[in-house]
């Protein structure tokens, strides 16, 4: 199994910051993509950002110029640092990552419990 552990969440003023991580652990045999994806209240969980273990990144529009996406495949890590927050941001921030273990012949999707971004206008 993989566990995906998210911190870094918080409260912060619109135009403020805050630098969201994710570490995975477990029986990891090698992580592809690894992602951070939000679900606002009353709404459905979507993509933020998500990078490939080579690096290519993809944003969704609301947060391109804002966010930006890195990772540390040494350490199977994953970073969002947020920038000009703005009260739309506001929402649970999820972990996700598309991992293989070292019994397993696939890789698979795992998430983390998720980590409470809030935005105060």
């Amino acid at each position: 199994q993989v566990q995906l552990v998210e911190s870094g969440g918080g409260l912060v003023q619109a135009g403020g910051s805050l630098r969201l991580s994710c570490a995975a652990s477990g029986s990891i045999f090698s992580i592809n993509a690894m992602g951070w994806y939000r679900q606002a209240p009353g709404k459905q969980r979507e993509l933020v950002a998500a990078i490939t273990s080579g690096g290519s990144t993809n944003y969704a529009d609301s947060v391109k110029g804002r966010f930006t996406i890195s990772r540390d495949n040494a350490k199977n890590t994953v970073y969002l640092q947020m920038n000009s927050l703005k009260p739309e941001d506001t929402a649970v921030y999820y972990c996700n990552a598309e991992a293989r273990t070292v019994v397993a012949l696939y890789g698979m999707d795992y998430w983390g419990k998720g980590t409470l971004v809030t935005v105060s206008s």
